[in-house]
């Protein structure tokens, strides 16, 4: 008899995830269903939901299943390239969407709408990475920039390294940010020389450093917000 893969409709009317979405919407999905509608079919020995379900927990969670390379996902029986691939352009969109910023046509007036552009992409992040946000003189997004990726607990940035940018796109202004891949965005005696030294450096430079940003899990801490630029 010819073993056959395991179909979403092999399954219980109600239980497809297809049809749930349809009838309930995507919110009513699991992290499973929403990533079995992505497999389609599992294998000789689980649904799709099951795969996605076992994918899922050995990645560690969801937050952790963009960090798997599309080897370590195809080493998952019922994972070959094709869904490798469309699992990780899924994802990928999805870090694209949580990016991109609603504001970004408009002005940047508060730390909570500055820290909500980058909160989706650094909050998880193992190492800290040390960005900037480049504004003209209303306030407007020029563009965003990552200036450094440091260690498990130590940014390096320079301030030659930080203003080339903001200089050749004439920005007025700019916003750093960094990580604390703690989760923690308690400002560390590091963080508080560093962001005096590139406010010195930008002051000297005809740039205004509005704010440092540190975004933690879920939360963030504003240096100017705190009193401290």
């Amino acid at each position: 008899m010819k073993n056959e893969s395991i179909t979403i409709k092999k399954l219980p009317l109600e239980e497809r995830p297809r049809e749930k979405l349809i009838k309930m919407g995507a919110g009513a999905l699991s992290n499973a269903e929403l990533l079995a509608i992505l497999l389609r079919i599992g294998n000789k020995a689980e649904s799709a939901v099951q795969l996605a379900t076992r994918i899922i927990s050995k990645s560690g969670g969801l937050r952790n299943l963009p960090d798997l390379s599309l080897e370590e996902l195809q080493e998952n029986k019922g994972i070959g390239p094709d869904k490798a691939v469309t699992i990780k352009a899924a994802l990928e969109l999805g870090s694209r969407l949580a990016t991109s910023p609603r504001e970004e046509a408009g002005s940047i007036t508060t730390p909570s709408q500055a820290a909500a552009l980058f909160m989706e992409e650094l909050r998880y992040k193992k190492k800290e990475y040390f960005k900037v946000l480049l504004l003209n003189t209303k306030n407007s997004i020029i563009s965003r920039e990552e200036i450094s990726v440091g260690s498990l607990n130590a940014s390096i940035v320079h301030p030659r390294e930080l203003f080339i940018t903001p200089l050749r796109k004439s920005a007025a202004s700019i916003i750093l940010f960094h990580n604390h891949p703690s989760g923690d965005p308690t400002p560390s005696q590091q963080d508080l020389e560093v962001t005096r030294r590139l406010v010195d450096a930008g002051n000297i430079l005809g740039i205004t450093v509005r704010d440092h940003i540190i975004i933690g899990d879920g939360c963030f801490f504003s240096f100017r917000e705190k009193g401290l630029l």
